[in-house]
């Protein structure tokens, strides 16, 4: 479950290792900076949402919002 900017950029992060992609590749593949993906990952809490979301779908993650029962 994702709570904050932190787990969401564990989350990318996993996902992009057991992918076997560098940040560059990444990077190179997005054309979103290395620096960028870097703070992603990093949980740095003003990284940009719409990119955020992007990069997910990328690696193939899904992002949903469910109610909470």
């Amino acid at each position: 479950m994702i709570t904050d900017s932190s787990s969401f950029g564990k989350a990318i992060r996993k996902r992009r290792q057991k992918l076997g992609y560098t940040q560059a590749f990444l990077s190179e593949f997005s054309g979103f900076s290395v620096s960028f993906i870097s703070d992603l990952e990093n949980g740095k809490s003003t990284a940009e949402l719409g990119k955020a979301i992007c990069l997910a779908n990328l690696l193939g993650l899904d992002c949903k919002l469910v109610p909470r029962d």
